[in-house]
């Protein structure tokens, strides 16, 4: 059995089911990202190419060092603190945002359809 520290089982069985909204406003190169669901509500702010502390309460409560740039048509985030190989990248096909996030060799993906 693989034990995953951090996120207890009854938070990732929930997470699971959730359907998430993303609002994303963006100002020049200055973005805020609105993630909404019924469990919990996150909001990041940032400037592509600034590294910032961000402290992910809502959702595994550690705090990092985390650098948002452009790699081509996709956002990328990479995060420092208490988890080796962490972030998301975050980009648009079509009418669909995409999410990928990974930790530890671990990746999520999610996919958001336009309101």
């Amino acid at each position: 059995m693989e034990l995953r520290q951090g996120i207890d089982f009854a938070t990732r069985k929930i997470a699971k089911l959730l359907k998430p909204q993303k609002v994303i406003e963006q100002n020049g190169n200055s973005f805020t990202i609105h993630t909404y669901s019924s469990l919990r509500n996150y909001l990041v702010t940032f400037t592509v190419g600034e590294e910032f502390e961000e402290e992910n309460k809502g959702l595994d409560n550690r705090k990092c060092k985390s650098l948002v740039t452009w790699d081509s048509d996709k956002l990328t985030c990479v995060q420092k603190g208490e988890k080796k190989n962490r972030g998301w990248t975050h980009w648009i096909e079509g009418d669909k945002l995409h999410l990928e996030m990974f930790c530890e060799g671990q990746v999520c993906k999610q996919t958001f359809q336009r309101a």
